[in-house]
């Protein structure tokens, strides 16, 4: 398990180049290919095809159709609010407010008053942690 960051590191950046080769022989080949399927294909002597050429009408449709069906930013299931880092790091802000001015007026005395309420905290969070779920839940 990771423990939550105050402060957000940046991931190393990975190298990756992908080689790309020129066969102009190939390039030929494909490009005759689909201008004699095109002249058959008005000649009716071929079919429609399949759908396995990369032609871009073939993508037109299907790139409509998943902008129309978005339905906004799905919300995660089973993720408890308290433990993300966004509420640790209010909870961290809150403590160190209070520490401040706690400090300026009571005093010392503040921390004491600090550590009792973390531990009661603490101590009321694990045992709703510890305690054995229902089976019908």
């Amino acid at each position: 398990m990771k423990f939550p960051s105050v402060f957000r590191t940046a991931a190393p950046m990975r190298f990756d180049i992908k080689p790309r080769y020129y066969d102009p022989v190939k390039e030929e080949i494909e490009q005759r290919t689909s201008q004699i399927k095109k002249e058959l294909a008005a000649q009716g002597l071929l079919e429609k095809s399949d759908g396995t050429s990369h032609d871009i009408g073939t993508y037109g449709a299907g790139i409509r159709g998943s902008f129309g069906q978005h339905k906004g930013i799905k919300e995660r299931d089973g993720v408890n609010s308290f433990a993300t880092t966004a509420m640790i790091r209010t909870f961290i802000f809150l403590l160190l407010l209070g520490s401040i001015f706690g400090y300026i007026y009571l005093g010392p005395v503040i921390f004491e008053y600090m550590a009792y309420a973390v531990a009661l905290g603490a101590a009321i969070y694990f045992f709703f942690r510890l305690k054995p779920k229902k089976k019908n839940e």
